[in-house]
């Protein structure tokens, strides 16, 4: 059986490497344009910095993908004929498939912007838009970036750290407050400014203007400001990269390709998985498409099992996603909404500092943990999930809380004042129990992670 994997990011590698893991036979072929191997897409931000190299972001050897016997095919895929399994590729090449694999993962959003296709207009979702990004540095003397969310920041931070001018247009009154809750929005948004960077709530961009030469100059905002700038990048989110499957016989689409619990599409022998994956029946409290690293790569170990004649239906499993503002480290675990709902109650704790921060969400009614919140401070993710998998009450929790402390030997620990704080709000005289160790943690987690998802061979060297 031959299995083509079109995309070579976290999801298609992921399927890959589980094929590789559960079977000595399959023939694997990786096709992706975008670069010769698999990278870090998360980390292009440090290239562009001087943090890493290029080279560094690759998780695996050259040697790994012939060793492993998964074939990397650099081509564009222009067309995907379904009823005869093959694709057509760029150059006029074609390559016939048993099994095919959509790993398409996403574009940048485009709004209609008068100027959006400028040059020095980009966004920054490819190894192609660093390229252009770091071809075109010379010429930027001061940058507009459009976009409140995480993609949005890390660009800023990249031309800020060359030195550049930024100007951050957010439409919201502050950072990502669609996403994170009041406290930690404003929390970021004081901190970006801090470091001087121009951030502009309640801004939306209008217009980008040409120079003359074909290329951006400045931009108008929708009151009618005017902000001189030689580079824009666009940052208002992504969707799923799906424009050239539009005319595939069968295919159903929506905002990206349909798929079923076991990520099948509505054609025989196709599978989507990762950001360009819409999900037709999400688990209760979870999105139809979430384009978030490891979703990604559970959807490619899940389907790898599908393909083989093992189908195991998509479990994205307790919600969990991290990033960094500047230097501000965040983590989220379980169910944080921005706006809150009825019935759930929270605990937020705050450093005097203003950029670290604890929330704890738990149900009113029973005292369920449902979700974590982290801002500067970091817990053990396993930790975390086991709490809300159990539904343990928030009361042990806290008297426990010192076992989440990731690295409490390097940093100052706040638990303590946790769990002090819920006793002020509530009268209760809780004691944090000292037990901070990793044997300790590990000892609560019986040293066992998530148990795979079937019986698999030895990892893939």
């Amino acid at each position: 059986m031959h299995v083509a994997i079109i995309g070579n990011g976290i999801a298609g590698v992921t399927a890959a490497r589980w094929l590789r893991k559960l079977s000595d036979d399959v023939r694997i072929t990786i096709i992706s344009a975008e670069s010769e191997y698999f990278f870090s897409r998360t980390a292009l931000m440090y290239v562009y910095m001087g943090h890493q190299r290029w080279e560094d972001l690759r998780p695996y050897e050259p040697f790994f993908w012939k060793k492993n016997r998964i074939d990397l095919l650099r081509q564009y895929v222009e067309r995907v004929n379904t009823n005869a399994k093959v694709l057509h590729f760029g150059d006029g090449n074609t390559l016939s498939y048993d099994k095919l694999v959509l790993a398409t993962g996403s574009s940048p959003n485009k709004f209609g912007w008068p100027g959006q296709d400028l040059k020095r207009v980009s966004g920054m979702v490819s190894a192609q838009d660093l390229d252009n990004l770091e071809a075109i540095t010379p010429e930027i003397k001061s940058a507009v970036v459009v976009g409140g969310g995480l993609i949005g920041i890390e660009l800023a931070e990249m031309l800020h750290s060359r030195h550049i001018p930024v100007s951050l247009l957010v439409r919201e009154g502050s950072y990502w407050s669609n996403a994170l809750p009041p406290e930690e929005s404003r929390m970021v948004s004081r901190h970006i400014v801090s470091h001087g960077i121009d951030l502009r709530h309640d801004t939306e961009l209008a217009e980008i203007l040409d120079d003359g030469g074909g290329a951006a100059g400045a931009i108008t905002t929708k009151t009618g400001e005017r902000i001189e700038c030689q580079y824009v990048g666009l940052t208002a989110g992504v969707h799923p990269n799906i424009d050239f499957l539009r005319d595939v016989a069968g295919l159903e689409l929506g905002k990206g390709i349909l798929v079923d619990d076991y990520l099948r599409t509505s054609v025989p022998d196709v599978y989507a998985i990762g950001d360009c994956a819409e999900v037709r029946n999400p688990k209760p409290g979870r999105k139809s498409i979430e384009a978030v690293w490891y979703t990604g790569r559970i959807m490619g170990e899940t389907v790898a099992y599908t393909l083989l004649g093992r189908p195991v239906p998509y479990d994205p499993g307790i919600w969990f996603n991290s990033a960094k503002f500047i230097d501000i480290e965040y983590q989220v675990y379980g169910e944080v909404p921005a706006h809150g709902r009825e019935g759930l109650a929270t605990l937020y704790w705050e450093h005097a500092d203003g950029d670290k921060s604890v929330r704890i969400n738990y149900e009113e009614s029973d005292g369920r943990v449902v979700g974590f919140n982290l801002m500067g401070i970091r817990y053990r993710h396993e930790v975390c999930e086991k709490w809300i998998a159990q539904g343990i009450h928030v009361e042990e929790v806290l008297q426990q809380l010192g076992m989440a402390n990731f690295d409490p030997e390097f940093y100052r620990e706040y638990e303590a004042e946790v769990v002090e704080l819920y006793n002020r709000q509530t009268g209760k005289q809780l004691q944090l129990r000292q037990k901070r160790s990793l044997k300790a943690a590990l000892q609560f987690l019986n040293f066992k992670r998530r148990a795979p998802r079937a019986t698999a061979t030895p990892d893939a060297k």
